[in-house]
């Protein structure tokens, strides 16, 4: 998954897809949003898209508000709020592994991808609207 030291002055991360699968039997998928960890800077986050009114029209069979408080939730996990539960609390690394760990849900993310930045914050922006907008 991460990349072994980074040349100077780059920044090695992981990536994945958040996305939502609506008939997982299908196994089609909408991309929601993405995670980006990078372990040496202690960097985690998240950019999901929580509009209810793309997601009702994205994936109009599912409760788009049930939908809004999963991703929600995704993204307090992420921000380290307690409020979220136990797993809200781990390390930051633990966090990004339980979000991409694989799960036959709704809520999927992606198989974690690498690569390395400058500036994580940046890296996660440009994810999000390369793999997010349409």
């Amino acid at each position: 998954m991460s990349h072994g030291s980074a040349p100077e002055g780059w920044i090695a991360f992981d990536y994945a897809i958040l996305r939502v699968v609506p008939r997982v039997h299908r196994g089609t998928a909408v991309n929601v949003g993405v995670a980006l960890h990078a372990r040496t800077v202690d960097f985690l986050d998240t950019r999901i898209r929580c509009d209810r009114a793309w997601l009702r029209i994205k994936i109009p069979q599912l409760d788009s508000d049930l939908l809004n408080r999963y991703l929600e939730a995704c993204r307090a996990i992420v921000a380290g709020d307690g409020a979220a539960g136990p797993v809200a609390l781990a390390p930051a690394s633990e966090r990004f592994h339980w979000l991409t760990a694989p799960r036959s849900d709704v809520l999927q993310a992606s198989p974690v991808h690498g690569g390395l930045t400058r500036d994580p914050s940046l890296e996660l922006e440009r994810l999000f609207l390369e793999y997010t907008l349409d």
